[in-house]
């Protein structure tokens, strides 16, 4: 196989453009607005716990009927530690 200088020069620079779109495409990303785990009373006990271990319990009060129920609108509601994370210390 022979080298081709100029198709080398070309790929190098498709990569370098490509990683530089990826780069800016991060860069410009929003930043998180999605609220994180209250410090409250009620929710200090989850910030010890394991993620998965934890959202077994979110459903208690943030159903319907509870206490705090969710928005309608609301995404997954088996995920909640996934955007509302935890403060481990």
């Amino acid at each position: 196989m022979k080298y081709d200088k100029n198709k080398t020069w070309l790929y190098n620079m498709l990569f370098l453009l490509g990683g530089g779109a990826i780069l800016l495409f991060l860069w410009r990303a929003p930043a998180e607005t999605t609220k994180r785990l209250p410090q409250d009373e009620t929710h200090m006990k989850f910030h010890a716990m394991e993620k998965k271990e934890a959202e077994k319990f979110c459903e208690e009060c943030h159903n319907p009927d509870g206490v705090a129920p969710m928005p309608k609108k609301h995404p997954p509601k088996y995920r909640c530690l996934f955007c509302h994370k935890q403060n481990k210390k």
